[in-house]
């Protein structure tokens, strides 16, 4: 049984909207659409939700990655790394989620984020001092000429990764909105390359996150299928409109918009909690 035609509509607008913002932020836009899922199907499991919003988050990121890729932005050899440390970090972290009490972490996880979001704004740095060891110099020219010049603590940013990893599959909101700030603020990322980059680990992440629970038959209930088809459609052409628009914007008014959405997403696990 399929989803009615207006139903698909206003799933695939819902999915560009989100597709856009969390494209232009480099968030994937999970930490959105997650808990408008869960106002607008309240009866339906979490665990479909969950299933539904990575798809999507999936191919948001998958579709922002090969627009940046066009934009000459993405640090793919930091990224490939960071990748490969998220993913063990998701598996602990969905053995972790039956076991600690989500009210709790929700309460923690809160205000953790209420404080990247003050970071961002406050504009202060925990950048590698010189002549660190294990610190990667990175030089990235775009498509539109700019030189990207920035150093990078390869072993400091592979743990932030692996935490991010836990967080995302705990959450099931997607880590980018966690990795942004991180890459830049802590390990020295300009903003521009850190949402490209971010939103290619995103890509493997929540790829293998979603490809688990297909496999694991969270789609099974509630029409899932149809849904996370329905809002794929409209985050892939929202995250080519969002790589966009991230051109006309400075970074720090990306960094701006990101705090803004971290504040949204703390004050809502904290009410939860």
């Amino acid at each position: 049984m399929h989803i009615d035609a207006t139903t698909a509509v206003l799933l695939v607008l819902l999915g560009f909207g989100v597709g856009a913002f969390g494209t232009v932020v480099g968030a994937g836009g999970g930490f959105i659409l997650t808990p408008i899922l869960l106002l607008v199907y309240p009866h339906d499991s979490a665990r479909t939700l969950t299933a539904i919003s990575l798809t999507a988050v999936f191919f948001n990121a998958a579709s922002g990655t090969a627009a940046y890729a066009r934009q000459r932005r993405t640090d793919f050899r930091s990224g490939v790394v960071f990748a490969l440390a998220a993913l063990p970090g998701s598996v602990a972290g969905a053995l972790v989620v039956g076991v600690v009490s989500r009210r709790v972490f929700d309460g923690l996880m809160g205000g953790v984020l209420g404080l990247l979001a003050v970071w961002l704004l406050s504009g202060e740095r925990w950048l590698p001092g010189p002549g660190r060891r294990h610190v990667a110099r990175r030089l990235l020219t775009d498509r539109q000429g700019l030189l990207y010049e920035y150093d990078v603590p390869m072993l400091r940013g592979t743990a932030y990764s692996f935490v991010v990893g836990f967080v995302s599959s705990f959450l099931g909101i997607g880590g980018g909105v966690i990795h942004v700030p991180l890459l830049v603020r802590a390990l020295g990322f300009p903003t521009h390359v850190a949402t490209a980059t971010s939103h290619f680990v995103l890509a493997v992440m929540s790829g293998v996150g979603a490809l688990t629970h297909a496999v694991t038959g969270s789609f099974a209930h509630g029409h899932g299928t149809h849904r996370a088809a329905a809002l794929s459609v409209g985050v892939v052409a929202g995250a080519q409109v969002g790589a966009h628009l991230s051109l006309r914007l400075r970074g720090r008014a990306i960094e701006l918009l990101l705090a803004v959405a971290l504040l949204g997403l703390a004050a809502r696990l904290l009410v939860a909690a």
